[in-house]
């Protein structure tokens, strides 16, 4: 090797490291001095601009902008707890200045402000490096889209990263950024974080202001932030936590600090576990059902008290579907050029118009019923522990030449067991655990009582202490 050829290989190796230090490691450099909010963006930019044509995880990249901001950033003072970290945003957020596709092409005119997550996120010091692909509208749990093509995952580049938030996740996991916001509206969050090897909580409904905008799918969905660490993700929630008066749910307080809740154990906790789908008719894989007796294993280690147990989950069917086809209805209402979405998008539009504004809040309202009965379980158990997908991560193109039924049908399997908990509001997250035979990571989901993310999230910081996923990396290489 030539010697440039070595100055190369030296440079994506320290930029590798920087990246993957993940966002509180990184501010606190650019806090000291070690290094630069500009030498930040300068390697994640030089990261994407290597590896990202292999994976398709960012819409738009903001180079300049990112880079003035950097430097904005390194000539004031620290700002906050993200000063200088560069972060990405998933295309249904506004970004001022940048068009919000919703993972399509219907859109073509700038935003002028950004959205209240956003706008958090650079109180706090962050820079906006770029937004990530989605599949139009976050319908479909794999990042797919005539617009933007195929996102692909970083430890396998021909299998699915998940979805819809599989932009963030792909972007996380193979080290272009430090963390990414997403959104969760059936398990968007959840899944890509399962498939990529992410630490990914769905935070209670209202938590995160969907501002500028009432709600996010309606009671479905919320937004968050994919991480590498759980003490990132609570850095990340410390930011983004608090809604203002135009969201139409808003969570109840629970901690002062998210990160500062992680100092407390969680003391000897009741969880209970279960393989049991809360969709009927799918049957988790048998890796998924093996992570989740090794974690049960691991959290009796940990000394709490773990039972098997037979969850009667009630049928959220119609209530997610009457939301689901109000949020997306809504969504495809506001755009610029409904010309141009996707075929597939055009059949989820005419199944929603037969579908009454009436009928979605009903829809909500039988939600509300549901986490009531859904509380009752938690009087017998602090935690529920369950796989969060059923089936293995699916080679790229799950959606090529699929109809709005052969859509629906080969998402059942990733949204089995993560899309009750969107209807019913209640917490859960996506805790790495393992890699499979294929390579790709294994994961189980943590669910909370209502309000109590805290619990989670200790439970996962243990989990994390004692198998730490995020010093496995993805080898990833330039097309």
């Amino acid at each position: 090797m030539d010697s440039d050829g070595a100055r190369g290989g030296e440079r994506d190796r320290e930029d590798a490291e920087l990246i993957f230090q993940g966002v509180e490691r990184q501010a606190e450099l650019v806090r000291t001095g070690k290094t630069t909010s500009r030498a930040l963006v300068e390697a994640a930019l030089r990261r994407i601009t290597r590896l990202d044509p292999a994976l398709g995880a960012f819409r738009v990249v903001l180079a300049e902008q990112a880079l003035a901001e950097a430097d904005a950033r390194d000539e004031g003072k620290a700002a906050g707890p993200l000063h200088g970290v560069p972060i990405a945003v998933k295309d249904e957020l506004d970004v001022a200045g940048q068009v919000t596709g919703f993972g399509g092409a219907a859109n073509h005119t700038p935003m002028t402000a950004d959205s209240e997550a956003v706008r958090r996120l650079r109180a706090a010091g962050a820079v906006i490096i770029g937004k990530t692909t989605m599949p139009e509208f976050g319908q479909w749990p794999y990042t797919e889209s005539e617009a933007h093509g195929h996102t692909r995952n970083p430890w396998d580049t021909t299998r699915t990263p998940g979805g819809s938030s599989g932009g963030s996740a792909a972007a996380v996991a193979a080290g272009l950024v430090g963390a990414a916001l997403g959104g969760d509206g059936g398990g968007s969050i959840r899944i890509p974080a399962a498939c990529c090897g992410l630490f990914g909580l769905k935070p209670q409904r209202g938590r995160v202001s969907t501002a500028p905008n009432p709600h996010l799918w309606y009671a479905l969905g919320t937004v968050g932030p994919l991480t590498r660490t759980v003490r990132d993700a609570a850095l990340l929630y410390d930011v983004l936590a608090g809604t203002t008066a135009t969201d139409r749910w808003s969570a109840r307080p629970t901690t002062d600090g998210w990160v500062r809740a992680l100092e407390t154990p969680p003391g000897r906790l009741r969880i209970g576990y279960s393989a049991k789908p809360a969709v009927p008719g799918v049957r988790p894989h048998p890796e998924h059902v093996e992570a989740l007796l090794e974690t049960v294993r691991a959290l009796r280690e940990l000394g709490h008290d773990v039972r098997e147990v037979n969850p009667r989950y009630p049928d959220a069917t119609a209530p997610f579907a009457a939301q689901f086809c109000g949020g997306v209805r809504a969504e495809a209402d506001a755009v610029e050029r409904p010309d141009r979405l996707e075929r597939r998008t055009r059949s989820t539009l005419a199944l929603a118009r037969l579908v009454p504004e009436s009928a979605v809040e009903r829809g909500i309202r039988a939600g509300e019923r549901l986490a009531e009965r859904v509380d009752r379980m938690f009087t017998t158990m602090d935690l529920l522990l369950t796989p969060v997908i059923a089936a293995r991560p699916r080679a790229v193109g799950a959606l090529d030449g699929a109809g709005l039924l052969t859509a629906l049908a080969r998402s059942r399997p990733m949204v089995a067991y993560t899309a009750l908990w969107n209807v019913t509001g209640h917490p859960a997250a996506s805790v790495p655990a393992g890699h499979g035979a294929d390579g790709l990571p294994l994961a189980v989901q943590l669910v909370g009582r209502s309000d109590d993310e805290v619990t989670v999230l200790r439970v996962a910081a243990q989990l994390e202490a004692v198998r730490p996923w995020a010093e496995r990396r993805p080898q990833l290489s330039a097309p």
